[in-house]
C-alpha cells in the first residue's frame, strides 16, 4: 500500500503500545563485504543482515554497517531502512542527505502503513511517519519535497491515531494549537496532549499542564495543571529541561499553597503508578542514532484507551478534510 500515491482507509477504536524488545541482539553468522557490494551467505536473512550491520555500527565500523544495512534494506527490512534513514538524516557515518533519509522513511510508510500496531516493526514504522511529517513541515531545499504543513498534519495524525505514537500525538497537538496545516483548535490540541502525557511524553505533560493551569483554550483546572507540570519536571532529562523548568516556575509562583500541595500529591500518585521508560524516540531527527528505538518500553499497562475516532481520510494531496473530534477529554485525571 503506497501512502503518497494511493488511497487507504483505517478503522481504529483504541491503540496500545507494545515493547519492541530489540535492545539486545544475538550473535549471528559472519558476513563479508567488498566495497558497496555485500557478499552474504545465500542463507542469510534480511534480519540477520540487519543484526550484523547494527552490531558493526555499535562496534564503530560504520562502513560495514552501511553495507550490511543496505543489503537488508534492499530486501525490505523496515528496521534497516529506518536505521539508514536516521544515519543519512544526521550524516552519521555517511554523507548527510535529507532526501535519501526521506526516501527510506517513505519506503517504510508505503510498505508498512497497515501493519499491526503491535507488530515488532511498529515502533520503526511509527517513527518513520513522524520523520516524514518533520520533512514536510520544512521541505527539503532543492528537491521535489516541498514544504507542506497540511500533509505533515495528516501524517502526524495517522501515526498518532493508528500507531498511538506519543511523539506524533505531541506534534499533532502543537499543530492544532498553532493552527498549522489546518484550523486552530485548542481543545483538540489538549486532547492529543493528554494521550501523549499519559504515555510519558514530558513536553506533552508540560504543555498540557500549562494549558490546564492557565485555562488556555480549555476549562481552567489549576491543580490538574500543576500535576502534569510537576510530573514533567520530575521526568525531564537533557535539552528540554530548561523549557520544563520555566513552565513549572511560572505556574508555581502563581499557585496557592493549597494548589501546590494538591498538585504535588496528584503528581506523586501518577509517578508511583507509572515508572519511567528506559528510552523514547524524540522529535524528528533529534534523537541519537546510536540505539534502536525502544520507543515504548514496558508501557502496555499504562496505555490510554480513547473513544472511537472518525476514520482518517487518505493521506494524499487530494485531502480536503482534517482530523475530527473524538478523543478522551483532556481535563480529566
Amino acid at each position: 500500500m503506497r501512502i503518497f500515491d494511493g488511497i487507504f482507509h483505517v478503522k481504529f477504536v483504541a491503540y496500545m503500545l507494545l515493547g519492541s524488545g530489540l535492545a539486545a541482539l544475538p550473535t549471528i553468522p559472519a558476513f563479508a563485504f567488498d566495497g558497496a557490494k555485500p557478499l552474504v551467505e545465500e542463507s542469510a536473512s534480511p534480519m540477520e543482515a540487519f543484526r550484523f550491520g547494527f552490531n558493526a555500527y555499535r562496534a564503530g565500523d560504520k562502513q560495514t554497517a552501511v553495507n550490511a544495512l543496505q543489503f537488508a534494506a534492499n530486501q525490505g527490512n523496515a528496521m534497516a531502512q529506518w536505521k539508514l534513514g536516521r544515519m543519512y538524516a544526521s550524516g552519521d557515518g555517511v554523507e548527510t542527505s535529507p532526501l535519501r533519509a526521506f526516501e527510506f522513511f517513505r519506503d517504510i510508510a508505503n510498505a508498512h502503513a497497515e501493519d499491526s500496531p503491535n507488530s515488532p516493526e511498529a515502533p520503526f514504522v511509527a517513527n518513520a511517519f513522524v520523520e516524514l511529517g518533520g520533512f514536510f513541515m520544512t521541505g527539503i531545499n532543492g528537491t521535489y519535497v516541498g514544504k507542506n504543513p497540511y500533509q505533515a498534519r495528516q501524517i502526524y495524525g495517522y501515526a498518532a491515531s493508528y500507531f498511538g505514537d506519543p511523539n506524533a500525538q505531541y506534534l499533532l497537538a502543537k499543530m492544532f494549537l498553532e493552527g498549522e496545516g489546518g484550523d486552530q483548535n485548542s481543545r483538540q490540541a489538549a486532547r492529543w496532549l493528554k494521550l501523549a502525557a499519559e504515555k510519558g511524553h514530558v513536553l506533552g505533560q508540560a504543555e498540557l499542564g500549562r494549558m490546564l493551569f492557565n485555562g488556555d483554550g480549555v476549562s481552567q483546572r489549576r491543580t490538574r495543571g500543576l500535576k502534569w507540570i510537576t510530573i514533567a519536571l520530575d521526568r525531564v532529562r537533557g535539552p528540554n529541561s530548561e523549557t520544563v523548568r520555566l513552565i513549572h516556575e511560572a505556574a508555581f509562583i502563581q499557585a496557592s499553597e493549597k494548589e501546590r500541595r494538591t498538585g504535588l500529591r496528584l503528581a506523586e500518585k501518577w509517578l508511583k503508578k507509572n515508572p519511567p521508560l528506559d528510552a523514547t524516540i524524540s522529535a524528528p531527527v533529534a534523537a541519537s542514532s546510536d540505539a534502536l528505538p525502544d520507543v515504548i518500553g514496558d508501557e502496555a499497562s499504562a496505555a490510554v484507551v480513547v473513544a472511537p475516532l472518525e476514520p482518517l481520510q487518505p493521506i494524499s494531496a487530494a485531502l480536503t478534510q482534517g482530523l475530527n473530534s473524538g478523543v478522551a477529554d483532556a481535563s480529566g485525571n
